[in-house]
């Protein structure tokens, strides 16, 4: 059984027991959080929402908040003597499926 959700702007195909990384929720690491808003629920039978599937979330645990790997930009124009180099690290929450309801 599977599902798809919708955090953080995004969606995500999640399954159960599979950790998954969305963008950062405010909650610490052992906290249980619940996604409401299911787009989709597959398996043997398959809902699908308009625009959310009714009475269906997904439960999941946080493992671990965190930051990716820094990604660095550097704007360069010739003979102008200007440059620019930028660093950003994107945080995210990792959190475990532990159960989909539908």
């Amino acid at each position: 059984m599977y599902a798809i959700i919708k955090t953080g702007g995004k969606q995500y195909k999640v399954e159960e027991g599979q950790p998954v990384y969305v963008e950062k929720l405010d909650v610490n690491a052992g906290d249980k959080v619940t996604f409401d808003q299911v787009i989709l629920v597959g398996g043997d039978k398959t809902q699908v929402g308009t625009p959310l599937v009714d009475g269906a979330s997904v439960e999941g645990t946080v493992d671990k908040q965190g930051r990716e790997k820094k990604v660095v930009t550097y704007k360069y124009k010739p003979k102008k003597h200007q440059h620019q180099k930028k660093g950003h690290r994107q945080p995210y929450t990792k959190v475990t499926i532990n159960k989909i309801n539908a």
